[in-house]
């Protein structure tokens, strides 16, 4: 078991690094002109961050058989991976700005706004954004695999997905929601993403019908795991250890699992989402393995 934890603690390093090489070379350089503007979107993206949107995308990749050429499904998975994580990041940007959750501090460095100023920061996330489509769109795989990874990425991300989730959230503050409220929202805000993630491994890689299936409910569960134990560290974790600031949520009395469930429960239900997460992924045999040790890093993690 040890053995098992420390390969997948390596392959789950060097792919944080191999992605982070990757979004340095595909970002626009920062003296490009406007260069303020690109040197923001690269303090945005690099430099921090365990990946993990990037590490699912490879992950369900090396689950499912792949179809066509390898190295046009090994280029195409770096752009995928480099996609979500543009999205994730411009949206970082954009939640911490004074206008949203006003927070002054991620990864462990000062937030985009704080480093640069508000108009900046804006714009950074305006240009990430499309910057995400058009790293799908140069995929050198089937142009209907391309329509199906971009379609599947402005789902997630827009207003049925992670825009919209975070505009109940912003509605939410002070409110008691429901335990199916809270579930709509944080499947919404945190899960579309991580379940994009996934799907697009799959889609590049030709994943059949049954496998797009599992990977589907196994993503389903492991999204909501990861919102559920980022509730539980934002009152048990330090600001030092999540590089951003700790008992924000209660100090702003925003509703959590922590506060619907109390801790202990919610910590039960984020083991229980653990169970169907790896229950889901039987159907994909040998491949399964580093999506199951995901599922296992997202919700035993303590950062």
């Amino acid at each position: 078991m040890k053995q098992n934890h420390l390969a997948f603690a390596d392959w789950l390093t060097a792919r944080a690094q191999y992605i982070e090489q990757k979004l340095d070379e595909l970002l626009p350089p920062a003296d490009a002109v406007p260069a303020r503007l690109h040197e923001a979107m690269r303090y945005a993206v690099l430099g921090g961050g365990k990946r993990v949107r990037a590490a699912l995308v490879y992950a369900a990749g090396l689950a499912c058989p792949v179809s066509g050429p390898s190295t046009a499904v090994e280029a195409s998975l770096d752009r995928a991976a480099a996609a979500v994580e543009l999205i994730h990041a411009y949206s970082l940007v954009h939640d911490d700005l004074p206008c949203m959750d006003d927070d002054v501090l991620r990864r462990g460095q000062p937030t985009v706004h704080v480093r640069y100023d508000e108009a900046t920061a804006m714009l950074a996330g305006d240009a990430l954004q499309p910057l995400a489509f058009q790293f799908l769109a140069d995929m050198p795989i089937a142009p209907a695999l391309v329509v199906q990874a971009t379609q599947a990425l402005a789902r997630a991300a827009g207003s049925r997905g992670m825009a919209g989730g975070q505009a109940i959230d912003l509605g939410a503050v002070g409110r008691t929601l429901t335990r199916d409220e809270l579930q709509q929202m944080h499947g919404m805000k945190t899960g579309a993403m991580l379940a994009v993630s996934v799907a697009l491994g799959g889609i590049v890689a030709g994943a059949s019908s049954v496998s797009r299936r599992a990977l589907d409910e196994y993503a389903q569960a492991i999204g909501l795991a990861f919102q559920v134990v980022d509730d539980i560290l934002d009152v048990t974790a330090d600001t030092a250890k999540l590089g951003k600031t700790a008992g924000k949520d209660a100090a702003e009395n925003k509703p959590t699992y922590v506060s619907l469930l109390g801790l202990e429960e919610a910590r039960r239900f984020a083991s229980s989402l653990r169970d169907t997460a790896l229950q889901a992924l039987a159907p994909l045999g040998e491949g399964r393995a580093r999506l199951a040790e995901l599922a296992d890093f997202i919700v035993l993690r303590d950062r």
